[in-house]
This record gives structure tokens, sequence and C-alpha cells, in this order.
């Protein structure tokens, strides 16, 4: 069986917006405040996409928490015959596993991201694991049980910061779930 392998890259966090300086106690604003929450907690790590860079992949800055480019959907891998594995695509933004395919979502404030959204369903998509706090369910690997033990007051601010970002025209690929042939 061919592994693959999820590739790790640091990313350039202080690029991203103009909250680059914010530190934990640099809460006089909610958009500072969840600017430090937002790159501390590793947002970027899978919501912005790689591009080749020379020493290798490097976070594509200008389409900054942009999600899972459009158009580039990943295809399921058979299936293991063994434990379940999981496993990711070079943009570091598509994963695939027991659940189907998954895409970093546009966390931008463009139409095609959280344009539309308000910063209660943002709490409550965390909380509950639902898109918009009501819809879909967030697929794996994004950790929503642990963002949900935020304060709302955190949930709200990263919220803030992240509608404080420029918008970046992005539709994310649909959710796939798992077929017969990954399944098995």
């Amino acid at each position: 069986m061919k592994a693959l392998h999820i590739l790790s890259v640091p990313l350039a966090l202080a690029a991203l917006g103009s909250h680059a300086g914010a530190q934990a106690g640099d809460a006089e604003t909610p958009v500072a405040r969840g600017a430090y929450l937002v790159r501390s907690m590793g947002c970027a790590d899978c919501h912005t996409p790689l591009k080749p860079g020379p020493r290798g992949p490097e976070p594509d800055l200008s389409r900054g928490l942009s999600g899972h480019p459009q158009g580039q959907v990943l295809q399921a891998p058979a299936a293991s015959g063994g434990p379940w594995i999981w496993g990711g695509a070079g943009t570091n933004t598509a994963f695939w596993g027991p659940w189907g395919v998954s895409y970093s979502a546009n966390l931008t404030p463009d139409a095609t991201g959280l344009g539309a959204w308000t910063a209660e369903q943002f709490v409550q998509s965390l909380r509950t694991g639902k898109h918009a706090g009501s819809g879909r369910p967030i697929a794996p690997p994004m950790p929503w049980q642990s963002f949900g033990q935020l304060t709302d007051a955190d949930l709200q601010a990263m919220f803030a910061y992240l509608k404080s970002q420029p918008p970046v025209r992005n539709m994310v690929p649909s959710y796939q779930p798992p077929t017969a042939a990954a399944g098995k």
C-alpha cells in the first residue's frame, strides 16, 4: 500500500492580517484577541493553501485562510484492508479517511466563506460540530470539540478577527461521503 504523509509546514502567520503583533495580553479589542487566538491555535495550518516556494511548500498568503482551493477535488483512496487510515493532499487543506473526503473551509469574510455568518452561528458551529451551527456535520480533522471549550468571548473574538481579514473568493469543494470501495 502506498502511504501518504501529511506535510508539516511552519506558517508565517505573522503576515496574516494587520494584527500581527497581538499577544495574549493585548486583548483591548476583540479583533486583537481574535488575532492572537487564531494564530496560536494554528487555524491557518489547515485553512491556508500551500504553494511551491524556493525551499519547498510554503503558505500562499495571498489566499490566507481561504480554505481548500476551488476546483481541486481529492479522490478517496481505496480501502486499506486493515485498521482505518487517514491522510491529506499536498495543499494541506484536504483530508480523507473513513468519514470520506473533507476540505478546509473558507474562513474569510467573502460570500463563499463566512460572509453571511453571524457570530452566533460561528460560536454554535464550534460548540455543536454543525456547519453554521445547525447544518451538516463538521468533518475531521477539524478539532471543533476542543475549540468548543473556549469561552463565548474568545470564540466571538476569533470571529471578529476572521471577519476583519481580506475576503478571498473561493468556493471550497463539497464534502464527499465515503464510497463503497473506500469503506470496505
